[in-house]
């Protein structure tokens, strides 16, 4: 009895007399949502490979994979920290360098001008300064073993290797590099490379030394990278699926056109910045000036946030960036920024420290001029109360139609779902029944989001409309191998300007009205 996938024989040129089994598919066909919650990030750190994304949840995991926070511009962990706080947890983080980095290095076994064997470091880095490796007697009798430590990890033990000196000082390279069985890999700290010679083998301690991170000197540019193969900086996180990146402290103007249209072209919102300490005045200009006019990104205003870093237990200043993509990633794609509260923020640049001299808040013509110009700020006071928190909830755009976080991040979601869900119908027979099964797949999606609150509107009516059929479709096109679906979403609002009315006074005449859950009408 033949069983056959659907379409793999021609049902209408059969000549045996016998049953034949089709496996038919699904007709109807679902697509499931992308993730909203993935953020990039690219700066600099103090290890870890170089222009390789590398996927991180906690501070924990960035702290094994680049190094502890470091308080200077541009350094990746400060910005992911101040995410991590705002709930972020699901990261894409490319370390970027000068180019000077160097991998910290020990020579072993030395017996000059000869030495047993080189320990260097995996990653460059000055963290890998720290690492220290240590030769001691074995656990089995007549045995040595290589004891590689950094501070934060467990240690890594090559133990019970013998032989000659020179098989020993070997068995650790080998070791090194490549374990010693299923319960004791490969190490994940360092490489080891066989020397000249084989002196005797005595216990012996040493650090690494000689591991720059090659963070000096590094601009905006540096951070954008290049978009030829290898990738470098913000071109190394195509492809992996990011909703939300920035480029930390990246606050050179030149640079921010080039963001957005990477932004665009990945359907990634990207966070930008102005310098530190900047003027409103000069913000607006400046942002006229570089031509920046786009939904595909956010540009924060340079008023940089005091943040208790406890990793350095310092307050300083920072890019609001991480606060803001970390917000933004922690909410549902039809959610705005605004009026959402932000946390660890100790103060900002305008508004100062809690009972500093200097505090103030910004007025409604600052917010005004800000807003009008397509720049967002973080700020305390705000709508919803005595909270830091993102004050507009606005992209760069200067239409009003597609100005809103809500509209970037609903566009890219639902661009990038469809995209990775539709291409299971390129290449398949036009008939009524693709029409039919294209169409019932997206109206599927966008019931679901519906149904989930992510769309709605205010009379209660369908959000959304999809055709796919012969009124879109003609002859002269699908006889190309053309198919079009055109699809309608209304976006939910966002209430922005919400105004009350109030009318009291002795003369003011008052309307019976029925209260929700009343039995009858009462009077105000």
């Amino acid at each position: 009895m033949p069983i056959v996938q659907q379409g793999q024989i021609n049902t209408t040129a059969l000549v045996v007399p016998d049953l034949y089994v089709q496996i038919v598919p699904p007709q109807n066909l679902i697509i499931n949502g992308v993730p909203t919650n993935v953020a990039g990030l690219v700066g600099t750190a103090s290890w870890g490979p170089v222009g390789q994304p590398v996927i991180c949840s906690t501070m924990a995991d960035y702290a094994t994979a680049f190094g502890p926070v470091t308080p200077r511009k541009y350094d990746m962990g400060t910005a992911i920290a101040a995410a991590v706080q705002q709930g972020a947890s699901n990261f894409r983080c490319v370390r970027v360098s000068n180019g000077t980095d160097t991998a910290a290095s020990m020579a072993f076994g030395v017996t000059a001008p000869s030495f047993a064997f080189v320990l260097t470091a995996l990653h460059t880095g000055s963290l890998g300064n720290q690492i220290a490796g240590t030769i001691s007697a074995g656990s089995a009798a007549n045995s040595w073993r290589l004891i590689i430590t950094m501070p934060g990890l467990q240690p890594e033990v090559f133990d019970n290797l013998q032989g000659t000196p020179a098989q020993i000082y070997a068995g650790m390279v080998n070791a090194v590099n490549n374990g010693i069985g299923p319960m004791r890999g490969p190490s994940r700290l360092v490489t080891a490379t066989v020397g000249t010679l084989g002196p005797a083998l005595a216990p012996a301690s040493s650090t690494l030394s000689g591991g720059t991170d090659g963070a000096t000197g590094i601009t905006a540019a540096t951070l954008v990278g290049v978009d030829t193969l290898p990738r470098t900086g913000m071109y190394a996180l195509r492809g992996l699926g990011c909703s939300i990146a920035a480029l930390a402290d990246a606050d050179d103007s030149t640079q921010w056109t080039t963001q957005a249209a990477f932004g665009l072209s990945e359907g990634i919102y990207m966070i930008l910045v102005t310098p530190s300490g900047d003027t409103i005045a000069n913000a607006v200009a400046t942002k006229a000036n570089a031509g920046l006019d786009c939904y595909g990104a956010k540009l924060m205003f340079g008023d940089w946030i005091w943040w208790n870093d406890q990793a350095n237990a310092v307050i300083r200043l920072i890019s609001p960036q991480g606060f803001a993509l970390g917000r933004l990633a922690n909410l549902s794609p039809e959610q705005s920024s605004l009026n959402k509260p932000l946390y660890s923020v100790v103060g900002s640049q305008k508004s100062g420290t809690p009972g500093s001299a200097q505090a103030t808040c910004y007025s409604s013509a600052d917010l005004g001029a800000l807003l009008q110009a397509g720049i967002d700020v973080i700020a305390n006071p705000q709508p919803g109360g005595s909270f830091w928190g993102v004050r507009g909830g606005h992209n760069s755009s200067s239409n009003a139609a597609t100005n809103g976080d809500n509209y970037t991040r609903m566009t890219n979601y639902i661009a990038a779902t469809l995209a990775a869900g539709m291409g299971q119908y390129v290449g398949q027979v036009v008939n009524a029944a693709l029409f039919r099964r294209i169409r019932s797949t997206q109206l599927s999606f966008l019931q679901g989001m519906l149904s989930q609150g992510l769309l709605g509107s205010t009379t209660g009516a369908l959000p959304f409309s999809v055709i796919c059929d012969t009124s879109n479709n003609p002859l002269t096109r699908t006889g190309l191998g053309y198919v079009q679906s055109d699809a309608q979403v209304q976006y939910q609002a966002i209430n922005e300007k919400f105004i009350v009315n109030i009318e009291g006074g002795q003369t003011v005449q008052v309307q019976s009205q029925v209260l929700p859950g009343t039995p009858g009408a009462l009077s105000a």
